[in-house]
């Protein structure tokens, strides 16, 4: 959400963004906020009014007593009794209109970042730098599904019987390289100087309303029937949400923590929800890492962390690149992001693994999350990383790392989580009962 300044003194600007934004039909909200921040400023002043009045009038009493002027007492008294109701209802429509101004600044984009690129699209987006290069195997490759079906590590079948389609069961090595990841993850971030930490896996709504929009929310969230909860997408949003409504001392910061967690969404409107594979899912594992830090040193934090990224990522020996995202790509509450993209051999093309993102001070204006300086309060800057999505990161390990005879090579740096170097097919017993 950005500062309501920004209307009253530059509607240009905001307007301006949105077109770079490629959102045309939110425009009308500027002038219909700008409209409504005027009639709440006036109610406001009457209100301010009335209650300086109100104290003038208190004064006026107490000297009206004092003379025992009795007759100027009581008519004082009377209009003393009709202000409390003139304030009410001046305070009432004050409400309404900050209701729904709230309720329109929430759909207001926030203003990109300078450096951000003007585009439509996803297929606007920027290559900034590639890493390692696709190999070119002699033999024909099978995808994920293929392997970790043949494998006998991944089933698809079962979990469509037990809980429809985007799930799955993951099973012996492939489970236990999961785990790999996640612990690998935790510790290169532990070592960055991250506090760990585990987050509570459901969420009430006022912290959902402050990381996400109302579209996002019907898009991805899981709500608790009957209960004021929904079930996590990331981690980001807990880690974040724990400082709701506090004011932080500047000597603080910077806030750096890790979170693993499993993740839920919904994916309504997603492509590719239905198709078998762990893709794209409805329950995942995801290493977090998130910032909250000061206005002046938050791009610092943003370049540090996509460093992060890439150090963890060449690591894994995987082909990958970064993508900038254009301004029509970028969520409402980003002023910049970029992707980490993997190759796909299969696909011959690279596909999404992680996500970095400055939302500026756009998500702690909604969460209230302030710096104190020791002379004033303002708003935080949060970021957000994805350390490890790990069934993504799956895929680019199964299908890059496949040997002619379908085995699969584990990456050097996962050798002392995982205890073993590459997964094989295995023999499977015959039971007879």
């Amino acid at each position: 959400m950005i500062d309501i300044k920004l209307i009253r003194e530059n509607p240009e600007l905001v307007k301006k963004n949105i077109k770079k934004k490629f959102q045309n039909e939110k425009i009308h909200l500027v002038d219909k906020v700008k409209e409504l921040d005027e009639k709440w400023r006036k109610l406001k002043y009457e209100a301010d009014k009335l209650r300086s009045q109100r104290n003038k009038i208190s004064e006026q009493i107490n000297k009206s007593k004092k003379e025992k002027n009795k007759q100027e007492t009581e008519k004082l008294i009377k209009q003393a009794k009709e202000i409390p109701d003139k304030i009410k209802k001046t305070e009432e429509k004050t409400e309404k209109f900050e209701i729904e101004i709230k309720k329109l600044m929430l759909q207001i984009p926030n203003i990109i970042h300078s450096s951000v690129p003007v585009g439509k699209n996803e297929k606007e987006n920027k290559e900034i730098k590639k890493f390692g290069k696709p190999t070119k195997p002699s033999f024909k490759l099978k995808n994920h599904v293929e392997l970790g079906e043949e494998l006998g590590i991944l089933d698809f079948e079962t979990s469509a019987k037990t809980s429809g389609n985007g799930f799955y069961y993951m099973k012996g090595k492939l489970a236990e390289l999961n785990m790999a990841l996640i612990n690998y993850a935790r510790d290169y971030m532990i070592k960055q100087g991250f506090e760990y930490v585990e987050p509570p896996l459901m969420i009430r709504k006022d912290i959902l309303i402050g990381v996400y929009s109302n579209a996002e929310i019907e898009q991805m969230a899981y709500k608790i029937e009957d209960e004021d909860l929904y079930l996590i997408a990331t981690s980001e949003h807990p880690l974040i949400g724990q400082f709701i409504s506090k004011t932080l001392q500047k000597n603080e910061l910077p806030i750096k923590q890790t979170g693993y967690s499993m993740c839920f969404r919904k994916e309504i409107g997603s492509h590719g929800i239905n198709e078998k594979g762990i893709y794209r899912t409805h329950q995942f594992n995801k290493q977090e890492m998130i910032v909250i830090c000061g206005p002046e040193n938050s791009y610092e934090w943003y370049d540090k962390m996509l460093n992060f990224s890439v150090e963890l990522f060449k690591a894994l020996e995987i082909p990958f690149r970064i993508l900038e995202c254009c301004s029509g790509d970028l969520a409402d509450l980003k002023a910049k992001s970029c992707d980490l993209e993997a190759w796909s051999p299969i696909r011959k093309e690279y596909f999404e693994i992680t996500s970095l993102t400055n939302m500026e001070e756009a998500q702690a204006r909604r969460l209230n999350i302030k710096i104190n300086n020791g002379k004033k309060s303002y708003f935080a800057h949060t970021l957000n990383n994805t350390v490890i999505a790990t069934s993504r990161i799956l895929i680019a390990i199964l299908e890059n790392n496949q040997q002619k005879d379908g085995s699969i090579k584990i990456p050097k740096a996962l050798w002392k989580y995982t205890g073993f170097k590459e997964i094989k097919a295995e023999k499977v017993k015959n039971i007879i009962l």
